[in-house]
């Protein structure tokens, strides 16, 4: 069966991945924006409070859409700002105003140095179309479309559901299932037949929220306890190393 020469449950007829952590190296260019954004911030509004750190970017913002990101992380830290809109100047102290100044630091990076993408990642991938199994990306980017591009395995992508689709669909972010939900309807199955991948706390809760048949949590910055009490059923540290475990 092909799930497993995958590491996964014969049941499983799709797999569905986050994007940033999981296939392509973006989110630690992600981290670095939202640290720059959220620092700046802290110093004009509040120069006592703490600078921005990971597990910050772990509990309340990875794995979110822009502004639930910013309405989180500022909660933390008992902030709370007026929404404002997308014309707002990227100075202003509003949700709103961060998330765009935070984007375009994402954007100018990823148009200076590229998108990088994890080896293991792309042959798994590889390995799950040999299998004939459909895949879909799903991502709270809104970049998702230009990020898939730019790391050169569109071609191995049957579906996508980012920032912009969960916006014209009015679909709830993670932790909430939607997006996930949305995916696996985009593929044609049914959630207890996908698997999720995902780096995030909340892309983790939402895999489990969402009753899907398997969740993959992928460490990249050290959380595997976390992961799995997120309810991962498994947790590696790159994809390659679940070719062949259930073989």
């Amino acid at each position: 069966m092909p799930g497993s020469r995958l590491g996964l449950p014969e049941s499983v007829r799709a797999c569905l991945f986050d994007l940033d952590g999981v296939l392509t190296r973006t989110a630690t260019v992600h981290m670095a924006a939202w640290k720059r954004t959220f620092d700046e911030f802290l110093h004009r509004f509040d120069p006592a409070q703490p600078e921005f750190s990971q597990s910050d970017y772990n509990s309340f913002v990875d794995g979110k859409h822009r502004a639930d990101g910013v309405r989180g992380f500022l909660a933390s830290r008992g902030i709370t700002l007026p929404e404002g809109g997308p014309d707002d100047p990227p100075d202003a102290s509003t949700v709103q105003a961060i998330a765009t100044r935070k984007n375009a630091l994402v954007l100018r990076e990823l148009e200076e140095n590229g998108v990088e993408v994890y080896p293991g990642s792309v042959r798994y991938l590889q390995a799950v179309k040999e299998a004939g199994l459909p895949t879909a990306v799903v991502t709270a980017s809104a970049n998702g479309e230009q990020v898939i591009a730019a790391g050169g395995f569109a071609d191995l992508i049957d579906a996508r559901v980012d920032g912009v689709v969960a916006a014209r669909e009015s679909l709830k972010g993670k932790p909430a299932p939607d997006t996930f939900l949305a995916g696996a309807r985009r593929l044609g199955v049914e959630p207890a037949e996908a698997v999720v991948f995902e780096d995030a706390l909340s892309g983790v809760a939402a895999g489990r929220a969402g009753h899907f048949g398997f969740v993959v949590g992928v460490d990249r910055v050290g959380q595997a306890d976390d992961l799995a009490a997120a309810g991962a059923d498994v947790v590696v540290t790159d994809l390659e190393q679940l070719l062949g475990e259930r073989a």
